[in-house]
């Protein structure tokens, strides 16, 4: 699929292999749910980037293809998978802008798949900025969005990945960057844990209360848990 748009716009996904996704859920949730609710988030994460306008979509999967949900795609999606390269997360999202500005994008974001509830203004928020670096903060310390626009930014390297302290690590690393320049977005949240879950789950029916759409998915799924 060739380059229709200006804008790249990534999800960052893993396979939903059973016992491989979102492990610290267990033994809240069984693996076979937990994938199954993992399932779920990519769903609406993909929805989600569908409904962001000019812009590319790309799927970026890790560590392997060989559960197959990302071949049953609907092609209709215009969503581009690949392979995430490198030894960790930095590597990897470092590698990914890497590729969409080679291949000539103005302007490259990136989102996690942790995320069911984003709302797309976030997202259109970070196509928008005019500066070089945009991050989503999450509320465990992380990000759950990082752009950038014209040039790839190094700012990935000797991050303490999966920790509380990445968001705060990444912003020193551009702070000593001459010339550098950030926004930040509204803050927003991963599910991680149990209590993450729980949280969503009460979010998810008050935002479709208020008549929101994000994380239609997962919430006719968490309907049918009791947790």
């Amino acid at each position: 699929m060739g380059k229709q748009n200006d804008n790249a716009l990534i999800v960052f996904a893993r396979d939903p292999i059973e016992g491989q996704v979102k492990t610290r859920l267990n033994p809240f949730l069984d693996p076979r749910t937990t994938c199954d609710l993992y399932t779920c988030f990519l769903a609406d994460s993909l929805n989600t980037i569908c409904e962001v306008e000019s812009a590319d979509r790309f799927a970026g999967i890790y560590p392997s293809n060989l559960s197959g949900y990302f071949e049953q795609l609907d092609s209709s999606l215009s969503i581009t998978v690949f392979m995430q390269e490198g030894k960790d997360l930095g590597e990897r999202m470092q590698s990914a802008f890497s590729a969409r500005f080679q291949d000539g994008y103005e302007r490259v974001v990136i989102i996690g798949s942790d995320s069911p509830s984003l709302p797309t203004t976030y997202i259109r928020q970070a196509f928008a900025s005019e500066r070089d670096v945009v991050l989503g903060p999450s509320a465990d310390g992380g990000y759950y969005l990082i752009g950038m626009r014209g040039k790839q930014i190094d700012v990935f390297d000797g991050i303490a990945w999966g920790g509380d302290t990445v968001l705060a690590e990444t912003r020193t690393k551009l702070e000593a960057i001459e010339g550098a320049s950030l926004e930040l977005l509204p803050v927003w949240y991963d599910v991680d844990r149990p209590e993450d879950l729980k949280f969503l789950k009460t979010h998810l029916q008050l935002m479709a209360d208020a008549g929101q759409q994000e994380g239609a998915s997962t919430r006719n799924f968490l309907e049918q848990l009791s947790l």
